[in-house]
């Protein structure tokens, strides 16, 4: 079950372009492969994609990919059920590149993304922050000294609310909820730091503030903070970030988090995501979340909000026209149970 509130308008992507992708793929593995001196062991692991690893233990890729095929039917109301609109589309189709160069220390972390719905990009929006196909979702360099820090250069997602960075391939329904939808601060592009103790995970960020593969930017930064309070310890594996209790935690595991986010000077309507604002403006984001599991149970609940002074723009050459900062907050909650 779940239960969100408020609604949303999903943004839609661009053109295909797999040939370039397959293109790349394709002269880096051969360049590795015309090099005689080069010994390259390869592997295939059930969950874990297809790869390669030299046997100097210089480098090492590992490539996955998914996709979500959708068919929808929306009825003209919940008692007229004749057919009010259909959508048939692949809502996701993501290519993933991980591993290491030079030393296992240092990793990198690429995802794609090729379905229009998935570019995060409105073509008739004439943006000046972000005017182009959204293929890249994720570039990002990774280094990690001890097994309780990481450092991170390059984009990826903020350490925002729980169910964002829950990876789509790991959510129980088809999307994520439209509170999330409305107010998450999504990706960005700068530096970022995470360090873990038993009962205690802090993240943090500094970045651009106008999103992924901005063109355009100005004086004011992102600042984001996450603290995670895990009283019980910590989850089985990764299944803190995961929505069901796939690891059916054996004894009762809890976390408690929370993110504040202030965006100086944003210049578009969702500080990271969104149509450009007609003049710029600083935005704070809040959010609590809450999730426990135990032997198959998950229960997750989050609440979020954002705030701005002035959340409303106007178009100085077309006095009518205005744009605002979508103010306000929202509450999202699911429980599920996994069967044996």
């Amino acid at each position: 079950m779940t239960a969100s509130y408020p609604t949303h308008s999903p943004f839609s992507g661009c053109r295909n372009k797999f040939s370039l992708v397959l293109l790349l793929v394709s002269v880096s593995f051969s360049g590795l492969a015309q090099d005689s001196k080069l010994g390259i062991q390869t592997y295939a692991r059930k969950g874990k994609g297809v790869g390669l690893v030299t046997t100097d233990s210089l480098f090492s890729l590992n490539f996955q990919f998914r996709m979500q095929n959708r068919a929808m039917y929306f009825s003209k109301s919940e008692t007229d059920l004749a057919p009010e609109a259909f959508e048939f589309r692949v809502r996701r189709l993501r290519m993933k590149f991980t591993g290491f160069v030079y030393n296992p220390k240092l990793t990198y972390y690429i995802q794609l993304s090729f379905s229009r719905g998935d570019m995060d990009w409105r073509g008739y929006d004439n943006s000046k922050v972000n005017s182009s196909p959204n293929v890249v979702r994720d570039a990002v360099i990774y280094y990690t000294p001890n097994p309780r820090l990481r450092l991170g250069f390059g984009q990826t997602k903020l350490p925002g609310n729980r169910q964002r960075v829950i990876s789509s391939g790991d959510q129980q329904f088809y999307d994520r909820s439209i509170v999330n939808a409305e107010f998450t601060i999504d990706r960005d592009f700068g530096f970022f730091a995470h360090y873990t103790t038993k009962y205690l995970i802090l993240r943090g960020a500094l970045t651009s503030g106008e999103g992924r593969n901005a063109i355009l930017s100005n004086n004011g930064l992102a600042t984001t903070g996450r603290i995670e309070f895990l009283p019980f310890g910590q989850f089985t594996g990764d299944n803190d970030y995961v929505e069901g209790d796939l690891a059916r935690e054996k004894t009762l595991k809890v976390s408690l988090a929370t993110t504040y986010s202030h965006n100086e000077n944003a210049l578009r309507q969702a500080g990271q995501l969104g149509n450009d604002l007609y003049e710029s403006r600083s935005m704070n984001a809040f959010e609590v979340d809450l999730l426990s599991k135990y032997r198959g149970w998950a229960w997750y609940s989050e609440f979020m909000n954002r705030t701005a002074e002035n959340p409303i723009t106007i178009n100085r050459i077309i006095h009518r026209s205005f744009r605002a900062i979508y103010t306000g907050y929202g509450v999202m909650s699911q429980m599920s149970y996994l069967l044996k």
